[in-house]
């Protein structure tokens, strides 16, 4: 039997082939209903420059404290290498989507915090990749999430390694809590900043209220869990709708 971590591509170009996939998968184009879909218009960045979707990026939406964001997060580069797009990554806070839909968090869930906790070390396991997050896991990933966007301002490039960086520590070494500001600023220090004016700028108003807004919009977009994608105006919500968003992108959607 081949590992899962073999590869979403190939998982995507088996699904044509198997008889107990939906049909919609292995249809030509020119064979499907055209059917209206609603799309979701492509966002750019906080200042306004919408250049990295000139190529059709993929938006990447996250809470760092989504343990299946993390699954996501070490496949989505190479996903997007082999459709050829760019990824936004966009760091939210998913409370500001609980508190309009009502739910909670898979680990504060009776029942589906047991489950959820089976399936990512078996999910971990099949992919090969270490799952070890901290006691109390998650936190509430304020701090790491206002760190991503000053980072960001400087260098988006070593905006996403620090996210990259903050997935591995919290999920992999286990020894980072993304809601300590001092613990975030020090690991931003490897990654272009200073650590005391990265430490002074998680405090500031301004930086504050726009993390806020930020997963205030994404929740008015329609993204309410994590991760979620958003690619050519199509959402994909979770970590195991990849293979779909890969299928989606190589045929041009169905």
């Amino acid at each position: 039997m081949k590992p899962f971590r073999s590869g979403l591509r190939e998982t995507s170009s088996l699904a044509r082939r198997l008889p107990c996939t939906p049909g919609w998968i292995g249809e030509t184009r020119r064979d499907r209903v055209n059917t209206p879909r609603r799309t979701i218009l492509p966002q750019g960045n906080e200042n306004g420059n919408a250049e990295e979707h000139a190529g059709g990026a993929i938006e990447f939406w996250f809470d760092f404290g989504s343990s299946y964001a993390y699954f996501a997060a070490m496949e989505i580069d190479a996903l997007a290498e082999r459709c050829d797009r760019p990824v936004l990554w966009r760091p939210f806070l998913l409370g500001t989507a609980f508190r309009q839909t009502g739910a909670q968090g898979l680990s504060s869930t009776p029942l589906k915090k047991d489950y959820a906790a089976r399936d990512w070390a078996r999910l971990a396991r099949a992919r090969g990749i270490a799952f070890s997050p901290p006691p109390g896991h998650p936190a509430i990933a304020l701090a790491a999430t206002r760190a991503y966007y000053t980072l960001e301002d400087a260098d988006p490039d070593q905006a996403r390694a620090f996210a990259r960086e903050v997935f591995r520590r919290v999920y992999q070494s286990g020894d980072l809590d993304t809601s300590d500001a001092d613990q975030v600023a020090r690991l931003g220090a490897g990654f272009g900043i200073d650590q005391k004016r990265l430490r002074a700028a998680l405090d500031e108003p301004a930086l504050k209220a726009r993390v806020k807004a930020i997963s205030e919009d994404a929740v008015a977009r329609g993204i309410f869990g994590s991760p979620f994608f958003i690619v050519d105006g199509e959402p994909f919500w979770g970590a195991d709708r990849m293979a779909m968003m890969e299928a989606w992108i190589e045929t041009g959607g169905w």
